[in-house]
């Protein structure tokens, strides 16, 4: 029997985003007993719902233009879907506390100790367990994340993408910046916010799909990322 996993945070107003970015409103832009022309209506309820967000809320994936001056116009909707219906892996880092890097040997021995294998156009998903530890706290701005040194080690394996639960794929200031660069020198992207991936952990390869919106010139997009087994 398929299985699906839903790997995606719900989008609700005034939920965490990155700092700086959209802060998310939904508002009733019309209601059934507007269209129904019913008057003075004791209760409402939604027909349409108007939304205003970033393109990088909740969990997302990043367009190559994302990643600096030099990659314009390589925007969501050039990207090819193949990126984003891919196999899949996910590794275990929950032993990671606040701030702290992964780095390429890391990246290595958790392959080992779960006996997969990064195979050429994989996802790879980290967890972190962040999100369980930290959503809604002050650490959630915290969380760990990937070396410059380990972007380019998972680039130069061909991989499609990789995905964290965390807020940013580096840590701020000190490693974020240069993954983003390194994602768009090698063609590789990846998923913020992610959700549930303890769940994947100790199970093997799964198919990853986590299609973006179709914008035009967009610099990222909210997905529905699932793993699904089969």
């Amino acid at each position: 029997m398929t299985e699906l996993i839903d790997l995606s945070q719900e989008i609700y107003a005034g939920m965490p985003v990155y700092h700086g970015l959209p802060e998310v409103r939904i508002s009733t832009h019309a209601t059934h007993e507007q269209w129904d022309n019913i008057p003075n209506p004791e209760t409402e309820t939604p027909s349409v719902l108007k939304l205003e967000l970033g393109e990088h809320t909740g969990t997302h994936v990043d367009a190559l233009n994302h990643m600096g001056r030099q990659f314009v116009g390589q925007s969501i909707e050039t990207m090819p879907l193949s990126m984003f219906y891919t196999e899949g892996i996910c590794l275990d880092f929950s032993h990671k506390g606040l701030l702290e890097l992964i780095e390429p040997n890391e990246l290595d021995e958790a392959c080992r100790k779960a006996d997969l294998e990064i195979r050429k156009g994989d996802t790879v998903l980290l967890c972190t367990d962040h999100y369980r530890k930290h959503f809604g706290t002050d650490n959630w701005i915290h969380g760990p994340g990937i070396s410059a040194a380990a972007a380019r080690w998972l680039g130069e394996k061909g991989i499609s993408a990789f995905g964290v639960e965390t807020l940013a794929p580096g840590v701020p200031k000190v490693s974020n910046k240069e993954v983003h660069r390194i994602c768009g020198e090698l063609g590789f992207t990846h998923y913020e916010n992610m959700v549930n991936l303890h769940r994947l952990i100790g199970r093997g390869r799964f198919r990853f799909i986590a299609f973006p919106l179709k914008i035009r010139g967009g610099t990222g997009s909210p997905v529905r990322a699932v793993a699904v087994f089969e």
